[in-house]
């Protein structure tokens, strides 16, 4: 079982776009930074099934539980609520023609995925977020 986190308030972390560069990988920066998609089944966290901690992989913002954590069949890690609800921001989009709602950490706005109304009980949600936009710790 994971760790309780108490999540205080959020201070914004401000970055150039050139830390951000030197901070994370490519693949998290185009992410994070750009709104970019992972391909589907190719992150080690959607197979991860150890008790612990997903953190926000720009900034280490604790972002989501495996408490939270299923399989949802969609290729990448899906959580059916964040571990407190001031940690996201959302907006929407309408990049596919269909409006979705994008989810970003609300400390360093780094892009994580978005979340759809077809998830689990209790919450219906289905946050579908990008494995190289999280660092995962183990409890």
């Amino acid at each position: 079982m994971p760790p309780k986190v108490e999540i205080g308030p959020i201070v914004k972390v401000t970055k150039t776009d050139d830390e951000w560069k030197k901070l994370l990988s490519l693949a998290a920066y185009k992410v994070l930074r750009h709104e970019d998609t992972e391909r589907a089944f190719t992150s080690p966290l959607h197979e991860n099934h150890v008790a612990g901690i997903y953190h926000c992989a720009g900034c280490d913002l604790p972002l989501f539980s495996s408490e939270h954590k299923y399989d949802s069949h969609t290729g990448w890690p899906s959580f059916w609520q964040p571990i407190d609800p001031n940690v996201i921001e959302s907006r929407t989009d309408f990049k596919l023609f269909i409006p979705r709602t994008e989810v970003h950490c609300a400390r360093c706005g780094g892009h994580q995925g978005h979340v759809f109304k077809d998830g689990p009980k209790p919450t219906g949600l289905r946050y579908c977020i990008n494995g190289v936009a999280l660092k995962f710790v183990a409890s």
